[in-house]
């Protein structure tokens, strides 16, 4: 535990110190939710907007954290042989991976605070008593995308896992229903889109801080996801 705590502290230091991870993981979500959601250019399913926007916009934040910047930079340390000389030291692979995990989770909490504050200055507002269980719904959604971020970092060289996590981010995020409705996708896309980490994350989020909405299903898919996108990251990783 203390090797993980020791490389926690440091993964936090890279990250408040990388300006382009902030305006990934922070400023780019915050510009999405304050003009979206001051304009209604998007479909938004039924009933008002916001309640599809404000937790679906938290999903992409997440997301971009999760798997993008943490997945970019890990590849990059790899490239520089900083892993490799991690991985002479007692810090395992295992070790890693719930280190990074870990960091990723501490930015989320600001992004909560962030995002959330601004949602309900636009008018959002949490509804029903389930709100509280959007922080499982957040956890598994770290654990699946950190995992699939740790994977293709761990194994691709740098300019390939750059160009795999914009490709993969951008595939979650058009059929994943963060700012655009699933409903406007074609049937058979739709349903293949369900099973996605994204659309279970953001459907999880939608359900419990709107307190309406199917919670079992995306709770399992993402809890598949969560399980084993970091259990085959953890043994697929590679230091160099």
């Amino acid at each position: 535990m203390k090797r993980i705590m020791l490389q926690l502290g440091a993964e936090l230091r890279i990250i408040l110190r990388n300006g382009e991870q902030l305006l990934l993981t922070l400023i780019i979500p915050v510009i999405l939710l304050a003009f979206f959601g001051s304009v209604d250019v998007l479909p938004s399913g039924n009933g008002d907007p916001l309640n599809f926007l404000v937790p679906g916009v938290y999903a992409v934040a997440i997301m971009s954290t999760a798997m993008v910047s943490m997945g970019i930079a890990t590849g990059f340390e790899r490239s520089y042989l900083v892993l490799k000389r991690l991985g002479a030291t007692p810090l395992t692979r295992s070790q890693l991976v719930v280190a990074k995990v870990l960091s990723v989770f501490v930015i989320e909490i600001l992004q909560a605070v962030v995002l959330l504050s601004l949602g309900v200055a636009l008018g959002w507002q949490p509804q029903g008593s389930t709100w509280l269980l959007a922080l499982p719904i957040v956890l598994l959604g770290t654990a699946a995308f950190g995992g699939i971020g740790l994977l293709l970092a761990g194994r691709l060289r740098a300019e390939i896992n750059l160009a795999a996590q914009n490709g993969l981010y951008l595939l979650f995020l058009l059929l994943g229903g963060m700012i655009i409705s699933r409903d406007s996708l074609p049937g058979p896309l739709s349903t293949v889109a369900e099973w996605l980490p994204s659309t279970a994350l953001a459907d999880g989020l939608r359900s419990t801080l709107n307190g309406s909405g199917a919670l079992l299903t995306p709770t399992i898919v993402l809890s598949v996801w969560a399980v084993l996108a970091p259990l085959v990251a953890a043994r697929r990783f590679r230091w160099s």
